[in-house]
């Protein structure tokens, strides 16, 4: 009897550690806990964070552009960088001497059109009855403008905003500089197990970044300079600035196109009714031919994104995290594409190895 009351109270209670019920609960209790600190941490630092994944994005198009010359010139990469990267600079330059008195006049009568082509809407609306007040218009573009992005509103200063551009090249010419240390360094924080599929998870990454920004730059360049020529044969006011914002707001699509698309036809109404109709049928001449000619030419050789969710990608990115999120929305969109699609690669691979052994275990009758 005394025995019995010995290993009956020597049981672990239901309370206490040694049970193995409590450690298993405990353990599904640290996993949740531990996934809500993760959670609650990224939207702590998702600043910090784009920051970085736009330096990646950054070191990925110095890293093109090595490997590019590298065809034609067999010197060290470090040289090959500096080259990219004073080719870049120089162009820069050029262009805002060779037309920064030009540019400049140009964005000044462009404030001033919008400024009275909003006042013309307004009154046109107020008059059909659509708004009972001028200023309801404005307003209401205030508060579209104010709902995108509280995370990033330190970057919409212009202080902060030039820091954020800073940061973001200088890390983007170090990891290009030296990209297989951080590699390394990424593939010793996953388990041994695992490294071989992460660094071809990696690589993958990589490539996909570099035909992704590949064909983006492509495209600005396309959409920049054929806009600029066709609205100066038009006679379109601002042509080389119009140019120059739609090439730039060509790294974003669908929506940098349709701001550049504001532009061009607020521009070409202040002139007249032909040269607004003009704008009209250059902005969707040029966005159809570089979206049925040029992207698709592009695209053979990079990332396949469906348009719906790009442009869903880009209005979450664009609420949650502000410009910013905006623009590197899409490559964010690749690179979890292809982690996801890797992913389902290693699954499917596991369960055709499991699969093997099975059929290996089972003796013939």
């Amino acid at each position: 009897m005394s025995e019995e009351r010995v290993s009956v109270y020597s049981e672990p209670g239901p309370n206490e550690m040694r049970d193995p019920a409590v450690r298993a609960e405990l353990k599904r209790a640290s996993v949740w806990f531990g996934l809500a600190i993760a959670v609650a941490l990224v939207v702590l630092l998702i600043q910090p964070l784009l920051i970085i994944f736009g330096g990646l994005v950054v070191a990925s198009m110095l890293d093109g552009g090595a490997r590019l010359l590298g065809r034609v010139l067999p010197l060290p990469r470090a040289l090959r960088i500096a080259i990219v990267v004073a080719l870049v600079v120089s162009f820069i330059a050029g262009t805002f001497y060779l037309a920064g008195v030009e540019i400049a006049q140009q964005a000044e009568q462009l404030r001033v059109t919008l400024a009275v082509q909003a006042q013309r809407i307004a009154q046109w609306a107020a008059d059909i009855g659509l708004l009972q007040e001028r200023s309801n218009l404005f307003s209401l573009a205030q508060q579209l403008l104010g709902s995108i992005g509280q995370v990033t509103s330190a970057v919409g200063s212009v202080i902060g905003a030039f820091a954020a551009l800073l940061m973001i090249l200088i890390l983007g010419l170090f990891v290009a500089l030296e990209p297989r240390i951080y590699e390394r360094g990424l593939q010793w924080m996953v388990p041994l197990s695992a490294r071989d599929d992460f660094a071809v998870t990696i690589t993958r990454m990589a490539v996909t970044m570099r035909r992704l920004l590949a064909g983006r730059l492509a495209g600005m360049v396309f959409e920049g300079t054929i806009t600029w020529l066709l609205l100066s044969i038009a006679g379109v006011p601002m042509a080389l600035l119009l140019g120059i914002i739609t090439g730039i707001l060509a790294f974003i699509p669908n929506i940098g196109a349709f701001i550049s698309g504001v532009l061009m036809v607020a521009a070409g109404f202040s002139v007249g009714n032909a040269e607004g109709f003009w704008a009209i049928v250059i902005y969707f001449g040029v966005q159809n031919f570089d979206g049925y000619v040029v992207i698709p030419m592009v695209a053979k050789r990079t990332v396949d994104l469906p348009p719906a969710l790009t442009l869903s990608s880009q209005i979450l990115a664009s609420t949650l995290f502000g410009v910013l999120g905006l623009a590197l929305a899409d490559p964010l969109l690749a690179m979890i594409k292809v982690a996801l699609e890797r992913e389902s690669e290693v699954a499917a691979r596991i369960e055709h190895e499991d699969g093997e052994k099975g059929e290996g275990r089972i003796s013939p009758a």
